[in-house]
């Protein structure tokens, strides 16, 4: 396995991240804004996200309010 590289197309809005340089043979769309890369054993070879700035904006909003809520859930106990 290669070393997994990051790249943020800045005018698209687009983070690729590439977990290994093997060919393409088919993608798979997760949700409307996330595509999955596969090679032809059918592994994982890299994810592109549409409107990165956004999805990793909410992701970690949720993270945040999900620590908050674990936390606040705790001291009540």
């Amino acid at each position: 396995m290669n070393k997994p590289k990051m790249t943020y197309f800045e005018k698209e809005d687009i983070l690729h991240l590439v977990i290994s340089d093997e060919p393409e043979s088919d993608r798979v769309e997760l949700s409307p804004n996330i595509t999955v890369e596969l090679n032809r054993d059918g592994e994982l070879i890299g994810i592109e996200i549409l409107n990165a700035s956004a999805f990793i904006q909410d992701a970690v909003l949720d993270t945040n309010l999900a620590k908050r809520l674990s936390l606040a859930s705790t001291e009540i106990s």
